[in-house]
């Protein structure tokens, strides 16, 4: 529900509404907020109960530049690819993300949304780098479901959305890793930060033109 957008951040979460919602008692509900919380999707707090997280304009700045770094060096890298099988794991989860997208299925179109970039980095063959990005797992699901309903809701359908993603897997099966580089410059990512109060633009950080529904709009 987080996921899919159905519940906002900074959402109290009432045990009331979700058990009746759900259909379950309130001890597998109260575990599954505490893998929640664990997870970093889910904020508890004395005598407030369980929120939605909600992410402060820097942590999303942090997240976002450490993507978006992690995913260049992978490229640089790891194209033009060598090994049949790394792009095999791209193809399989853009193949997830079309299913997810022609059922509607939103959460699992962020969860495969998030494997295919996680196949990306795994083009280069790091093991770290790969091991870096992976514990930036539940924050990237996070700004990449939130980042899905500001694009369907402002620029694209979920078809659009994945087709987006294939002409990225496009170039990268072309081998060039320029043209690669380029396209992330320019996915979207941080379209969900449009209206944030970012002060760390300046440093390398700006938010593409692309991003801004203005943009989109001519």
């Amino acid at each position: 529900m987080i996921l899919a957008g159905e519940l906002a951040p900074g959402e109290r979460l009432i045990e009331e509404r979700l058990t009746e919602e759900l259909g379950i008692s309130r001890p597998p509900l109260r575990e599954a907020m505490r893998t929640l919380q664990h997870e970093g999707l889910v904020e508890i707090t004395p005598r407030r109960g369980a929120s939605v997280t909600r992410l402060a304009d820097s942590d999303v700045v942090e997240i976002l530049t450490l993507r978006s770094a992690l995913e260049r060096l992978a490229v640089e890298m790891g194209v033009p690819v060598t090994d049949p099988a790394r792009l095999a794991r791209c193809h399989a989860a853009l193949a997830e993300m079309e299913r997810c997208a022609e059922q509607a299925d939103r959460a699992q179109l962020v969860e495969r949304g998030y494997e295919f970039h996680r196949a990306i980095v795994g083009l280069a063959g790091h093991r770290r780098l790969e091991g870096t990005y992976d514990s930036l797992h539940q924050q990237l699901l996070w700004c990449m479901a939130m980042n899905l309903h500001t694009r369907e809701h402002y620029y694209e359908d979920l078809a659009t959305h994945v087709a987006r993603h294939r002409d990225l897997l496009d170039l990268i099966e072309a081998g060039d890793p320029d043209a690669v580089l380029e396209s992330l410059a320019h996915h979207g990512e941080r379209s969900f930060t449009h209206g944030f109060h970012q002060p760390q633009q300046g440093a390398g950080t700006a938010t593409d033109a692309t991003d801004a529904p203005d943009a989109v709009s001519r």
